[in-house]
């Protein structure tokens, strides 16, 4: 009796893990097991970004916010991309832009590894042939790494 309960147990766990792991299977829009569809290169750091934003003589860039935080400084907000109508909404966008459009995309919901909205924003980028894009790197929130250092962000 304690052996078929335990194959019971051990059963049971493992349909457990299974479906755990179909939540968060690569390929899956905005799941975390999906990689970085973004290179160090086409990160913008925090800093540069305020800097633009505080020169008026400087060229500002096209800036989206696709998650669900306040909006910095003439950024459009888009909501959400890890929902789908969210992700069309912002290929609609693109699609009227030239491909060499200077960009920049952030959430800063939560960070980095856990967000649910930077993959496939910065994928649909990729794919439609951005060369120009940049991810806002908000490696913890946008509160940490924007707003607590007094950065610019859009009137109420």
């Amino acid at each position: 009796m304690k052996t078929y309960l335990k194959l019971i147990v051990c059963a049971f766990l493992g349909l457990l893990s299974l479906g755990a792991q179909a939540q968060n299977f690569p390929g899956k829009p905005g799941s975390l097991a999906e990689k970085n569809t973004w290179t160090n290169s086409q990160l913008m750091d925090p800093a540069d970004l305020a800097a633009i934003l505080r020169n008026p003589k400087a060229a500002q860039p096209l800036i989206y916010n696709i998650g669900v935080v306040d909006d910095i400084k003439g950024a459009k907000h888009l909501g959400a991309s890890s929902e789908k109508a969210n992700l069309e909404k912002f290929r609609k966008v693109l699609q009227t832009l030239p491909k060499n459009t200077n960009l920049v995309v952030y959430c800063g919901c939560c960070p980095f590894d856990k967000c649910p909205n930077i993959r496939p924003a910065f994928k649909l980028l990729n794919e439609m042939g951005f060369s120009h894009a940049r991810l806002l790197n908000l490696p913890v929130n946008l509160k940490t790494n924007w707003i607590s250092k007094g950065y610019p962000m859009a009137e109420k």
